[in-house]
């Protein structure tokens, strides 16, 4: 086991990282580097290396197909990268489920993207905020080179605010600015221009007269991940008697209430909101990743919007009105469908392709959709059948992988199980009694 540092690790070549790293942190350095060079992807690794540093291989996610989404009266197979089982299987079902029921209705409400300057400066606040205008002018004036092209395209910079904080951290100040960054995410075009702006900032204090103190300490120029005003709106809905669906669902009254009350409780109780909007991101994160979007930020964004009053909530709600059932998700998210991995990663290409290379409010409307599916039908199963009857029926199905069980073999444990609860210990039971063990 190797105990000191190592110097120049990621000047290494690809090979000799993995030397190292085999030899140092395996028993079997020979096979794992086998191994490890099995899974790399010929005519692509070198693109696949060049999207993080320190590559030593790749580590496969399935890419798989939920069908029959129909969102606003068009019909998608929404692409889905995950790992989880029973989880396109239950956006599968949930989206047939609503096919006739009228499917999936989205907007986009808004699009605004924020970033901050933050900095210290022990000088007149009110000075300060009077001279603001006038700052705020040479903001803008001196990266009007970096928002031409985006202004062409209908973004920009929206509003330049001076935020006092100064009753939470002493001498705190930010510059918060709103953006829209039409088709891309736009984190780069974000950061690039706080970046200008911090430097405008501090040219600004020590140039003019006006300020008696000119040493202002910059802490950090850098885009929030939290983006309350870039929303998307899914829901669906019908009337209580067409729930009903001859299987799981045999009253469309009482299933509405339980389902209704079991999003009530997660709006009120932590602990089954968190499970609850895992729910949600389980269908959200698998789009995001499959379109080469970044699921870290999303979920980021989602988890703090669902704690924005002061309790983390679910961030799906539930009604019923005159009978009519109404199912719905708000949630921010910032994505694209130009830069980063979006046409750079060539599944990611693919996906785009597959939606039939959505803008961005499409796209954005699309996830929402798919999170509320997975939502509804995870839900669902929760108040009818229970969570584990589907989900334990795909874990038999990894574990009979695990045992490297033939097809023979797959159909007869399958068959057994059909009434009885699964366990590893079990499965492996019955699967050497087969081979006469």
């Amino acid at each position: 086991m190797h105990k000191n540092p190592i110097s120049g690790f990621s000047k290494l070549s690809k090979i000799r990282k993995m030397q190292w790293v085999v030899e140092n942190f395996f028993k079997d350095p020979d096979g794992v580097m086998n191994e490890l060079i099995s899974y790399w992807h010929p005519g692509l690794q070198s693109i696949l290396d060049g999207f993080i540093e320190n590559s030593i291989g790749n580590f496969p996610i399935p890419l798989g197909v939920a069908p029959n989404f129909k969102i606003n009266g068009k019909v998608y197979a929404i692409p889905m990268a995950i790992e989880e089982s029973s989880v396109i299987a239950a956006a599968s079902s949930a989206s047939k489920f609503w096919f006739d029921r009228g499917g999936f209705k989205a907007e986009v409400i808004d699009m605004k993207k924020i970033g901050q300057v933050h900095f210290k400066w022990k000088g007149d606040k009110e000075l300060l905020f009077s001279e603001f205008d006038k700052i705020e002018k040479k903001l803008r004036e001196d990266t009007k080179e970096i928002t031409a092209s985006m202004e062409e395209r209908g973004g920009g910079i929206h509003s330049v605010k001076l935020v006092d904080f100064t009753d939470k951290i002493e001498n705190l100040y930010q510059i918060k600015t709103e953006f829209y960054t039409c088709e891309s995410m736009g984190a780069n075009f974000i950061n690039t221009i706080l970046e200008q702006f911090s430097t405008t900032l501090k040219n600004y204090i020590v140039s003019h007269d006006i300020f008696a103190v000119k040493d202002i300490e910059i802490i950090m120029s850098i885009l929030s991940n939290y983006t309350p005003d870039s929303i998307v709106h899914s829901e669906v809905s019908c009337h209580v008697e067409e729930l009903i669906n001859g299987q799981s669902i045999k009253n469309g009254k009482l299933f509405a209430e339980k389902f209704h009350t079991a999003v009530e409780i997660a709006r009120k109780d932590p602990f089954r909101a968190t499970t609850h909007n895992k729910g949600i991101f389980n269908g959200i994160d698998a789009v995001i990743i499959a379109t080469g979007n970044d699921f870290r930020a999303v979920e980021a964004c989602g988890h703090t919007y669902a704690a924005r009053d002061g309790q983390y909530r679910s961030l799906s709600k539930c009604e019923i009105k005159n009978g009519i059932f109404r199912f719905w998700l708000d949630i921010p998210m910032a994505i694209g469908t130009v830069g980063g991995l979006t046409r750079t990663h060539p599944m990611a290409k693919r996906s785009l392709e597959m939606l039939g290379n959505p803008g961005v409010q499409e796209l954005m409307k699309i996830v929402a959709s798919v999170g509320l599916a997975q939502n509804f039908g995870a839900v669902k199963s929760l108040v009818t059948t229970g969570i584990q009857k589907g989900h334990m029926k795909l874990h038999l199905s990894n574990i009979l992988t695990y045992l490297e069980a033939d097809t023979s073999e797959k159909e007869k444990i399958m068959a057994y199980f059909k009434d009885k609860i699964v366990s590893f210990s079990e499965v492996k039971k019955i699967l050497d009694k087969i081979r006469g063990k």
